[in-house]
């Protein structure tokens, strides 16, 4: 299924809910993006902390291991 054809199918179920249930359903679909987004930005930062760990953990910034 495209996903003009998906939007298509959760716009007509949507209508077819009285107000709060199509509200809950707005805000679950936030709730998936957000959660998504979460995802993205934890991977990045895993992505950053192997990169880095060769530059923050050497001899000569021993002093800043314990701030």
């Amino acid at each position: 299924m495209s996903n003009a054809a998906l939007v298509e199918k959760i716009f007509r179920a949507a209508q077819a809910l009285p107000d709060e249930q199509a509200k809950e359903v707005l805000d679950f679909m936030y709730f998936l993006k957000n959660q998504q987004a979460m995802v993205e930005h934890r991977d990045l930062q895993t992505a950053q902390q192997t990169v880095m760990n060769h530059i923050w953990d050497n001899t000569e910034d021993e002093a800043w291991d314990h701030v």
